[in-house]
């Protein structure tokens, strides 16, 4: 599913119309966004919790000359699902 029939699936599901449906999508990922940029977690009871999580920086590997490389650390976003989410998709 990309983002136009996420789009269309809330509209259908929500009784609104696509507009309205893009600007409450377009809305809940700046809300998830700021949250993570302040180092917050962000927790839906039953569908999963967003976070953030700083990956340090490492030695790695360029495959087709095997020289090292030095990988940058950074912050990476994870997400954990919550129990009624797995439940339903198992």
């Amino acid at each position: 599913m990309n983002k136009a029939e996420l789009i269309e699936a809330m509209a259908s599901d929500a009784g609104l119309s696509k507009a309205d449906a893009k600007r409450a999508l377009e809305a809940f990922q700046t809300a998830i966004t700021g949250c993570l940029k302040k180092g917050d977690r962000c927790s839906l009871v039953g569908f999963g919790s967003f976070s953030v999580s700083n990956r340090a920086a490492r030695t790695g590997r360029n495959p087709q000359t095997g020289k090292e490389i030095k990988i940058a650390a950074k912050n990476v976003v994870r997400f954990k699902a919550g129990s009624e989410l797995s439940s339903k998709v198992n």
